[in-house]
């Protein structure tokens, strides 16, 4: 079963200095049909203004990762990481018992475009971690895996089993992933135009997908896409 979560059904929260579209349901904005999928909680596609962002406030228990599709994002938190984080790069902070962190764009020109994604842990109150992967040189059509439960293939281990690939198409380019029966996946265009088992997603669509074995992208031109395959 594949349903459809399209772009302009998202939630939305215009704050001048935030433009924010909700895949879930999310702060103000509430739906009952769409809290999450899966342990997937959330994946909000924000825009952060010039000299703007989210001053230093608490989490605890939640997988957050977050993936920079253009512009700069300041990261610091309380077990003491410092970077700036850049397109195509990924960052990860387990929550755990808790922690303190705020994302500021540090430019004075530019708004930061990111997708930020919550995924809900298996195990609650571990110790916090933080980790990065760079994905900026990853070869297009390929899927290429950037979380997963026990961290292979060099992918960063987090507390769920739930494998995140990044895919990079140019125009015309294709590639397949199959599920392992039990299997759930979610994929979010994160930007472009693909097309998947035949149906057409721009970018901001998603889809949800249950007893499905085989996943056929095809890029109508190039694109970036999240794919979730998740227990």
């Amino acid at each position: 079963m594949i349903t459809l979560r399209k772009s302009n059904e998202r939630g939305h929260a215009e704050h001048g200095w935030l433009d924010s579209y909700h895949s879930f349901s999310f702060a103000d904005y509430y739906d009952p049909q769409w809290i999450g999928f899966r342990s997937l909680r959330v994946i909000n596609d924000d825009l952060v203004m010039p000299r703007m962002g989210f001053g230093k406030h608490p989490h605890r228990d939640m997988e957050i990762i977050t993936y920079i599709l253009s512009g700069q994002l300041a990261h610091q938190d309380s077990m003491g990481n410092g970077r700036v984080i850049t397109p195509g790069e990924f960052q990860y902070m387990s929550a755990g018992t808790g922690v303190q962190h705020s994302e500021q764009n540090p430019s004075g020109a530019e708004a930061v475009h990111l997708l930020q994604i919550w995924i809900q842990p298996d195990e609650k109150s571990v110790k916090p971690r933080y980790a990065e992967k760079s994905m900026k040189d990853a070869a297009s059509g390929a899927l290429h895996l950037i979380t997963s439960k026990t961290g292979r293939d060099d992918s960063i281990a987090i507390h769920q089993d739930a494998d995140l690939y990044l895919g990079k198409l140019d125009a015309a380019q294709s590639l397949t992933h199959n599920l392992k029966p039990g299997r759930h996946a979610w994929l979010h265009v994160a930007e472009g135009e693909i097309t998947l088992n035949g149906q057409t997603l721009s970018g901001g669509d998603a889809v949800a997908m249950t007893n499905e074995l085989a996943l056929e992208l095809r890029a109508t031109k190039a694109s970036q896409v999240l794919l979730f395959d998740l227990n």
